[in-house]
Protein backbone atom coordinates (compact mmCIF):
# COMPACT_ATOMS: atom_id res chain seq x y z
CA UNK A 1 0.00 0.00 0.00
CA UNK A 2 0.78 4.03 -0.85
CA UNK A 3 1.55 5.43 2.86
CA UNK A 4 -0.57 7.94 4.00
CA UNK A 5 -0.01 10.90 5.60
CA UNK A 6 -3.51 10.68 7.36
CA UNK A 7 -6.15 8.38 6.47
CA UNK A 8 -8.77 8.81 4.33
CA UNK A 9 -11.21 5.98 4.97
CA UNK A 10 -11.49 3.31 7.98
CA UNK A 11 -13.18 0.65 8.42
CA UNK A 12 -14.43 -0.37 12.14
CA UNK A 13 -15.86 -4.10 12.93
CA UNK A 14 -17.28 -4.66 16.41
CA UNK A 15 -20.73 -5.43 17.34
CA UNK A 16 -22.71 -7.53 19.18
CA UNK A 17 -22.18 -5.52 22.84
CA UNK A 18 -21.69 -2.59 24.56
CA UNK A 19 -18.44 -3.49 25.03
CA UNK A 20 -17.54 -3.94 21.68
CA UNK A 21 -19.86 -0.74 20.15
CA UNK A 22 -18.63 1.80 22.71
CA UNK A 23 -15.26 2.05 21.96
CA UNK A 24 -15.67 1.90 18.18
CA UNK A 25 -17.74 4.53 18.79
CA UNK A 26 -15.27 6.28 20.71
CA UNK A 27 -12.96 5.56 17.74
CA UNK A 28 -15.04 7.02 15.85
CA UNK A 29 -15.30 10.23 17.09
CA UNK A 30 -11.90 11.14 17.73
CA UNK A 31 -10.73 10.27 14.59
CA UNK A 32 -13.41 12.72 13.37
CA UNK A 33 -11.84 15.15 15.51
CA UNK A 34 -8.49 14.58 14.24
CA UNK A 35 -9.56 14.23 10.28
CA UNK A 36 -12.63 15.76 9.79
CA UNK A 37 -13.35 14.47 6.37
CA UNK A 38 -12.45 10.60 6.93
CA UNK A 39 -14.92 8.06 5.68
CA UNK A 40 -15.85 6.28 9.03
CA UNK A 41 -17.69 2.91 8.06
CA UNK A 42 -19.02 0.39 10.55
CA UNK A 43 -19.24 -3.56 9.96
CA UNK A 44 -21.36 -5.56 12.29
CA UNK A 45 -24.60 -8.11 12.69
CA UNK A 46 -28.26 -6.92 12.07
CA UNK A 47 -28.82 -8.42 15.70
CA UNK A 48 -26.71 -6.29 17.59
CA UNK A 49 -26.78 -2.83 19.38
CA UNK A 50 -24.75 -1.37 16.73
CA UNK A 51 -27.97 -1.71 14.11
CA UNK A 52 -29.25 1.08 16.23
CA UNK A 53 -26.58 3.03 18.14
CA UNK A 54 -23.95 2.99 14.92
CA UNK A 55 -26.51 4.82 12.33
CA UNK A 56 -27.38 6.96 14.96
CA UNK A 57 -24.26 8.87 15.29
CA UNK A 58 -24.08 9.57 11.16
CA UNK A 59 -21.55 6.40 10.75
CA UNK A 60 -22.20 4.27 7.34
CA UNK A 61 -23.25 0.59 8.94
CA UNK A 62 -22.56 -2.60 6.38
CA UNK A 63 -23.82 -5.75 7.59
CA UNK A 64 -22.24 -8.85 7.66
CA UNK A 65 -23.40 -12.56 8.67
CA UNK A 66 -23.46 -13.43 12.33
CA UNK A 67 -20.55 -16.73 13.01
CA UNK A 68 -20.53 -18.03 16.15
CA UNK A 69 -17.07 -19.77 16.81
CA UNK A 70 -18.61 -22.88 18.45
CA UNK A 71 -16.45 -24.10 21.56
CA UNK A 72 -17.78 -27.72 21.38
CA UNK A 73 -19.31 -29.99 18.48
CA UNK A 74 -22.22 -28.42 17.52
CA UNK A 75 -24.15 -27.78 14.33
CA UNK A 76 -22.80 -24.77 14.25
CA UNK A 77 -19.18 -26.59 13.80
CA UNK A 78 -20.80 -27.76 10.70
CA UNK A 79 -22.07 -25.11 9.23
CA UNK A 80 -18.87 -23.07 10.28
CA UNK A 81 -17.05 -23.15 6.77
CA UNK A 82 -20.12 -21.62 4.67
CA UNK A 83 -21.17 -18.97 7.41
CA UNK A 84 -17.50 -17.57 7.37
CA UNK A 85 -16.87 -17.83 3.79
CA UNK A 86 -20.13 -15.67 3.67
CA UNK A 87 -19.02 -13.20 6.27
CA UNK A 88 -15.60 -13.01 4.72
CA UNK A 89 -16.94 -12.01 1.29
CA UNK A 90 -19.63 -9.26 3.29
CA UNK A 91 -16.21 -7.85 4.72
CA UNK A 92 -13.91 -7.84 1.90
CA UNK A 93 -17.04 -6.29 -0.38
CA UNK A 94 -17.54 -3.55 2.53
CA UNK A 95 -13.37 -2.87 2.49
CA UNK A 96 -13.62 -3.01 -1.52
CA UNK A 97 -16.55 -0.35 -2.56
CA UNK A 98 -15.10 2.41 0.84
CA UNK A 99 -11.34 1.91 -0.46
CA UNK A 100 -10.48 1.50 3.47
CA UNK A 101 -6.88 2.01 4.69
CA UNK A 102 -7.21 0.61 7.90
CA UNK A 103 -9.40 -1.93 9.03
CA UNK A 104 -9.81 -1.65 13.44
CA UNK A 105 -11.37 -4.69 14.95
CA UNK A 106 -12.91 -4.68 18.55
CA UNK A 107 -13.41 -8.53 18.92
CA UNK A 108 -16.79 -10.49 18.71
CA UNK A 109 -18.24 -11.99 15.95
CA UNK A 110 -17.95 -9.26 13.15
CA UNK A 111 -14.28 -9.09 13.91
CA UNK A 112 -12.79 -12.46 12.14
CA UNK A 113 -14.41 -12.18 8.99
CA UNK A 114 -13.14 -8.49 8.73
CA UNK A 115 -9.32 -10.02 9.55
CA UNK A 116 -9.33 -12.06 7.19
CA UNK A 117 -10.28 -9.82 4.49
CA UNK A 118 -8.16 -7.47 5.45
CA UNK A 119 -5.19 -9.70 5.09
CA UNK A 120 -6.11 -11.38 1.68
CA UNK A 121 -5.93 -7.61 0.03
CA UNK A 122 -2.82 -6.46 2.41
CA UNK A 123 -4.55 -3.71 4.67
CA UNK A 124 -3.50 -2.92 7.41
CA UNK A 125 -5.28 -4.27 10.53
CA UNK A 126 -5.19 -2.31 14.43
CA UNK A 127 -6.71 -4.80 17.23
CA UNK A 128 -7.91 -3.23 20.29
CA UNK A 129 -8.85 -5.82 23.01
CA UNK A 130 -11.09 -4.87 25.73
CA UNK A 131 -11.61 -7.22 28.07
CA UNK A 132 -8.97 -8.82 30.63
CA UNK A 133 -8.92 -11.64 28.75
CA UNK A 134 -8.69 -11.99 24.99
CA UNK A 135 -11.26 -13.34 22.64
CA UNK A 136 -10.66 -15.64 19.71
CA UNK A 137 -11.45 -13.00 17.08
CA UNK A 138 -8.42 -10.92 18.97
CA UNK A 139 -6.00 -13.65 19.17
CA UNK A 140 -5.94 -14.54 15.68
CA UNK A 141 -6.12 -10.60 14.38
CA UNK A 142 -3.62 -9.73 16.79
CA UNK A 143 -0.85 -12.50 14.68
CA UNK A 144 -1.15 -10.40 11.83
CA UNK A 145 -0.68 -6.70 12.75
CA UNK A 146 2.23 -4.81 14.86
CA UNK A 147 -0.74 -2.25 15.93
CA UNK A 148 -2.37 -4.06 18.81
CA UNK A 149 -4.49 -2.24 22.35
CA UNK A 150 -5.41 -3.86 24.93
CA UNK A 151 -7.01 -2.06 27.88
CA UNK A 152 -5.36 -4.01 31.07
CA UNK A 153 -1.83 -4.71 31.64
CA UNK A 154 -2.20 -8.49 32.04
CA UNK A 155 -3.96 -9.12 29.05
CA UNK A 156 -1.70 -11.98 27.20
CA UNK A 157 -2.13 -10.54 23.06
CA UNK A 158 0.65 -10.88 20.62
CA UNK A 159 2.30 -7.33 19.69
CA UNK A 160 0.08 -5.78 21.99
CA UNK A 161 0.73 -2.58 24.55
CA UNK A 162 -2.28 -0.91 27.35
CA UNK A 163 -3.55 2.11 26.26
CA UNK A 164 -6.78 1.55 28.38
CA UNK A 165 -10.49 1.86 26.61
CA UNK A 166 -11.74 4.95 24.32
CA UNK A 167 -14.34 6.36 26.45
CA UNK A 168 -16.88 8.62 25.92
CA UNK A 169 -15.46 12.36 25.74
CA UNK A 170 -18.27 12.86 28.26
CA UNK A 171 -17.07 10.44 30.95
CA UNK A 172 -13.31 11.11 29.79
CA UNK A 173 -13.57 14.57 30.60
CA UNK A 174 -15.45 14.59 33.51
CA UNK A 175 -15.35 17.07 36.28
CA UNK A 176 -16.86 15.45 39.12
CA UNK A 177 -16.57 18.49 41.54
CA UNK A 178 -17.90 20.93 39.30
CA UNK A 179 -21.22 19.07 37.67
CA UNK A 180 -21.96 17.47 41.53
CA UNK A 181 -24.82 20.12 42.50
CA UNK A 182 -26.09 19.73 38.47
CA UNK A 183 -25.50 15.76 38.71
CA UNK A 184 -27.89 15.91 43.10
CA UNK A 185 -30.23 18.45 40.87
CA UNK A 186 -30.93 16.07 37.86
CA UNK A 187 -31.59 13.09 40.07
CA UNK A 188 -33.67 14.64 43.24
CA UNK A 189 -30.51 13.93 45.76
CA UNK A 190 -29.01 16.17 48.12
CA UNK A 191 -25.60 17.49 47.18
CA UNK A 192 -24.35 17.66 50.19
CA UNK A 193 -25.08 14.10 51.72
CA UNK A 194 -22.10 11.21 50.91
CA UNK A 195 -23.82 9.00 47.78
CA UNK A 196 -23.84 5.74 47.06
CA UNK A 197 -24.17 4.63 43.23
CA UNK A 198 -25.68 1.28 42.74
CA UNK A 199 -25.66 -0.02 39.08
CA UNK A 200 -25.31 -3.63 37.26
CA UNK A 201 -25.29 -2.03 34.31
CA UNK A 202 -27.82 -1.17 31.57
CA UNK A 203 -29.24 -5.01 32.38
CA UNK A 204 -29.08 -4.68 36.16
CA UNK A 205 -28.03 -7.11 38.16
CA UNK A 206 -30.37 -9.05 40.52
CA UNK A 207 -27.90 -9.82 43.38
CA UNK A 208 -27.12 -6.33 43.51
CA UNK A 209 -31.05 -5.20 43.24
CA UNK A 210 -32.01 -7.91 45.66
CA UNK A 211 -29.47 -6.99 48.36
CA UNK A 212 -29.88 -3.35 48.51
CA UNK A 213 -33.36 -3.36 48.34
CA UNK A 214 -33.33 -5.42 51.58
CA UNK A 215 -31.02 -2.38 53.13
CA UNK A 216 -32.74 0.80 51.59
CA UNK A 217 -33.83 1.82 54.95
CA UNK A 218 -31.12 0.99 56.80
CA UNK A 219 -29.05 3.01 54.71
CA UNK A 220 -30.87 5.80 54.98
CA UNK A 221 -31.06 5.62 58.92
CA UNK A 222 -27.30 6.20 59.00
CA UNK A 223 -27.36 8.92 56.35
CA UNK A 224 -26.18 7.17 53.14
CA UNK A 225 -27.77 8.88 49.87
CA UNK A 226 -28.46 6.11 47.34
CA UNK A 227 -28.74 6.51 43.52
CA UNK A 228 -30.11 2.90 42.49
CA UNK A 229 -30.06 1.96 38.47
CA UNK A 230 -31.36 -1.49 38.56
CA UNK A 231 -32.07 -1.64 35.22
CA UNK A 232 -35.43 -1.27 32.97
CA UNK A 233 -37.76 -3.00 34.32
CA UNK A 234 -36.37 -4.40 37.56
CA UNK A 235 -37.24 -1.35 39.50
CA UNK A 236 -38.96 -1.08 42.95
CA UNK A 237 -40.84 0.88 45.62
CA UNK A 238 -37.54 1.06 48.43
CA UNK A 239 -38.85 1.34 51.86
CA UNK A 240 -38.13 4.66 52.97
CA UNK A 241 -36.05 5.84 56.00
CA UNK A 242 -37.19 8.83 58.51
CA UNK A 243 -34.06 10.77 58.59
CA UNK A 244 -34.19 11.94 55.20
CA UNK A 245 -31.78 10.54 53.39
CA UNK A 246 -33.03 9.97 49.80
CA UNK A 247 -32.87 6.37 48.36
CA UNK A 248 -33.62 7.10 44.48
CA UNK A 249 -34.68 4.40 41.93
CA UNK A 250 -34.04 4.49 38.07
CA UNK A 251 -34.43 1.84 35.65
CA UNK A 252 -31.09 3.52 33.52
CA UNK A 253 -29.13 6.79 33.04
CA UNK A 254 -28.82 8.46 29.62
CA UNK A 255 -25.92 10.51 31.07
CA UNK A 256 -24.33 8.13 33.65
CA UNK A 257 -21.56 10.66 33.66
CA UNK A 258 -24.12 12.73 35.89
CA UNK A 259 -24.44 9.47 38.23
CA UNK A 260 -20.50 9.33 38.74
CA UNK A 261 -20.69 13.18 39.63
CA UNK A 262 -23.26 12.63 42.19
CA UNK A 263 -21.75 9.57 43.57
CA UNK A 264 -18.77 9.10 46.02
CA UNK A 265 -18.67 5.23 46.09
CA UNK A 266 -20.15 2.73 43.40
CA UNK A 267 -21.03 -0.86 43.64
CA UNK A 268 -21.41 -2.56 40.40
CA UNK A 269 -20.01 -5.22 38.30
CA UNK A 270 -16.83 -5.59 36.46
CA UNK A 271 -17.51 -4.72 33.39
CA UNK A 272 -14.47 -3.65 31.62
CA UNK A 273 -15.88 -0.42 29.89
CA UNK A 274 -17.37 -0.17 34.09
CA UNK A 275 -14.26 -0.63 35.46
CA UNK A 276 -12.34 2.11 33.14
CA UNK A 277 -15.55 4.86 33.46
CA UNK A 278 -14.75 5.04 37.31
CA UNK A 279 -10.91 4.70 37.18
CA UNK A 280 -11.60 7.59 34.47
CA UNK A 281 -12.95 9.83 36.95
CA UNK A 282 -11.39 8.75 40.18
CA UNK A 283 -14.52 7.08 42.03
CA UNK A 284 -13.72 4.29 44.28
CA UNK A 285 -15.73 0.81 44.32
CA UNK A 286 -16.82 -2.18 45.50
CA UNK A 287 -17.01 -4.78 42.33
CA UNK A 288 -19.18 -7.60 42.06
CA UNK A 289 -17.64 -9.69 39.25
CA UNK A 290 -20.58 -11.28 37.37
CA UNK A 291 -20.17 -15.17 38.43
CA UNK A 292 -20.84 -16.33 34.64
CA UNK A 293 -18.51 -16.83 31.43
CA UNK A 294 -14.48 -16.98 31.64
CA UNK A 295 -14.19 -15.16 34.45
CA UNK A 296 -12.81 -12.57 33.28
CA UNK A 297 -15.11 -9.94 34.97
CA UNK A 298 -12.75 -10.78 38.20
CA UNK A 299 -9.64 -10.06 35.72
CA UNK A 300 -10.87 -6.88 34.81
CA UNK A 301 -11.02 -5.71 38.29
CA UNK A 302 -7.76 -6.90 39.04
CA UNK A 303 -5.06 -4.12 38.39
CA UNK A 304 -7.33 -1.59 40.26
CA UNK A 305 -8.20 -3.20 43.51
CA UNK A 306 -4.19 -4.63 43.71
CA UNK A 307 -3.97 -0.76 43.63
CA UNK A 308 -5.99 -0.20 46.52
CA UNK A 309 -8.59 2.01 43.87
CA UNK A 310 -11.49 -0.72 44.66
CA UNK A 311 -12.41 -4.27 46.86
CA UNK A 312 -13.92 -7.23 44.98
CA UNK A 313 -16.25 -8.96 46.22
CA UNK A 314 -17.93 -12.53 44.86
CA UNK A 315 -21.46 -12.85 43.79
CA UNK A 316 -22.32 -14.86 46.40
CA UNK A 317 -21.10 -13.07 49.08
CA UNK A 318 -22.47 -9.56 48.56
CA UNK A 319 -25.58 -10.36 50.59
CA UNK A 320 -27.98 -7.98 52.91
CA UNK A 321 -25.38 -9.05 55.93
CA UNK A 322 -22.57 -7.95 53.94
CA UNK A 323 -23.76 -4.46 53.59
CA UNK A 324 -23.89 -4.34 57.32
CA UNK A 325 -20.57 -5.60 58.08
CA UNK A 326 -18.27 -3.93 55.30
CA UNK A 327 -20.12 -1.14 53.51
CA UNK A 328 -21.52 1.09 56.04
CA UNK A 329 -18.02 1.57 57.58
CA UNK A 330 -16.88 2.11 54.15
CA UNK A 331 -19.08 4.52 52.74
CA UNK A 332 -18.63 6.54 56.05
CA UNK A 333 -14.93 6.74 56.15
CA UNK A 334 -14.93 9.89 54.15
CA UNK A 335 -10.53 9.53 54.33
CA UNK A 336 -10.45 6.27 52.84
CA UNK A 337 -12.74 6.94 49.92
CA UNK A 338 -10.83 10.00 48.89
CA UNK A 339 -7.76 7.64 49.21
CA UNK A 340 -9.22 4.96 47.36
CA UNK A 341 -10.23 7.48 44.35
CA UNK A 342 -7.08 9.01 43.77
CA UNK A 343 -5.65 5.13 43.89
CA UNK A 344 -8.38 4.53 40.94
CA UNK A 345 -7.82 7.67 39.03
CA UNK A 346 -3.99 6.70 38.95
CA UNK A 347 -4.98 3.63 36.79
CA UNK A 348 -7.12 5.66 34.71
CA UNK A 349 -6.90 6.65 31.07
CA UNK A 350 -8.75 9.27 29.67
CA UNK A 351 -6.95 9.71 26.68
CA UNK A 352 -7.11 6.18 25.42
CA UNK A 353 -9.45 7.04 22.37
CA UNK A 354 -6.75 9.42 21.13
CA UNK A 355 -4.27 6.90 21.69
CA UNK A 356 -5.77 4.31 19.23
CA UNK A 357 -6.59 7.02 16.83
CA UNK A 358 -2.40 7.13 16.77
CA UNK A 359 -2.13 3.59 16.27
CA UNK A 360 -4.71 4.04 13.17
CA UNK A 361 -2.73 6.92 11.73
CA UNK A 362 0.44 4.81 12.37
CA UNK A 363 -1.12 2.10 10.59
CA UNK A 364 -2.37 4.42 7.36
CA UNK A 365 1.50 5.35 7.64
CA UNK A 366 3.11 2.03 7.09
CA UNK A 367 4.55 2.36 10.51
CA UNK A 368 5.27 0.44 13.67
CA UNK A 369 3.53 1.62 16.62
Amino acid sequence: MIPLSTPTSVLLAGGGSAGHVSPLLSLADALRRRHPDVRLTALGTREGLEARLVPARGIDLRFVPKVPLPRRPSGDLLRLPANLKAAVAAAGAAIDETSAQVVVGFGGYVSTPAYLAARRRGVPIVVHEQNARPGIANRLGARWSTHVATTFSGTALAHSRRIGMPLRREVATLDRAALRSEAAAAFGLDPSRTTLLVTGGSLGAQRLNDAFRARAARLGDVGIQVLHVTGLGKEFDPDRSPTGARYVVVPYADRMELAYAAADLVVARSGANTVCELTAVGLPAVYVPLPVGNGEQRLNAADVVAAGGGLLVDDADFTPAWIDAHLLDLVADSERLAEMGRRARELGEPRADELLADMVDDAAQGTAS
